[in-house]
């Protein structure tokens, strides 16, 4: 049977748990590749984006700009348990992405008016990115998904979303560089 969104962003999400999860407690408060963010902003950042998919998928309304892109401190969306968080709110976002609500037209600033799936779609690319942003500052060895990798590189491509506080210049990868370190450097950051 064909992977479809959902599989795709699951795995994603995976990916982006393993560094989560793999993050010493200690690092939490350090630099990420976002400027101006703190590991724990990227992933304050992360778990507002998967209330904003919930209420996207259930059709309520979501009036918080505090994890957006670019906001001054996501972060404090985090308690003690950065792990336990970004688990809670993902077990709460992902069962209410149904048939139906991604097929439901959602209204988003950086994309208009599109379906849920479309969103969905993006939100794979953003994880990966924020795996990235998380995992190499602290040293860990971060290998994305190299069956995703593709994908969202040519999504990336497609929909070049370089906004303030969003995706940052591209960068020139090194001569001979791998698809994902190429993908990075699209996404202006160095690996």
């Amino acid at each position: 049977m064909p992977e479809t969104t959902i599989d795709r962003y699951v795995r994603a999400q995976d990916g982006f748990d393993h560094v989560v999860a793999a993050l010493p407690a200690g690092r939490w408060d350090d630099p990420s590749a976002c400027a101006g963010w703190t590991a724990r902003d990227v992933l304050g950042h992360v778990v507002w984006g998967q209330d904003l998919v919930r209420h996207l998928a259930t059709g309520r309304p979501f009036t918080s700009d505090e994890g957006a892109p670019g906001a001054p401190h996501p972060g404090t969306l985090i308690g003690a348990d950065p792990l336990g968080t970004w688990r809670a709110a993902r077990a709460a976002s992902l069962p209410t992405l149904t048939p139906d609500a991604l097929a439901r037209t959602v209204s988003l600033r950086a994309f208009g008016e599109v379906p849920l799936e479309s969103f969905v779609t993006a939100l794979v690319t953003d994880f990966l990115a924020h795996t990235w942003d998380i995992g190499a500052p602290a040293g860990l060895d971060v290998r994305l998904d190299p069956d995703l990798v593709p994908g969202c590189f040519a999504w990336s491509r497609t929909f070049d979303m370089r906004v303030p506080g969003g995706i940052g210049p591209e960068l020139t990868p090194p001569e001979g560089a791998d698809e994902q370190t190429r993908f990075l450097a699209y996404l202006g950051r160095a690996a």
